[in-house]
């Protein structure tokens, strides 16, 4: 058996295993969380704004209530988080 495949082989796989997986697997449940959207949520976006969802305009945009009376749309891909109740 050739051992000098051998390294490059392992070191393909240990780089998938703690490299590509969990950022595989983190942007699913990111993309799956953008699904679950719904209007009254309160969210960050990724510029540190916390703000309710006004309004759902499309697949790619969303309406979010930042003050008593502003109202900004936004990409649903500028959300970072969804903000429970609790934090």
């Amino acid at each position: 058996m050739d051992f000098g495949m051998l390294f490059p082989v392992l070191l393909i796989g240990v780089f998938f295993l703690f490299i590509i997986r969990p950022q595989m697997r983190e942007k699913k449940e990111y993309q799956k969380m953008l699904a679950a959207l719904k209007k009254g949520d309160k969210v960050i976006t990724n510029s540190g704004m916390y703000a309710e969802i006004y309004a759902m305009k499309d697949d790619t945009r969303v309406t979010l209530k930042v003050g008593e009376n502003m109202k900004i749309d936004f990409t649903k891909a500028s959300i970072a988080k969804v903000v429970n109740e609790n934090n």
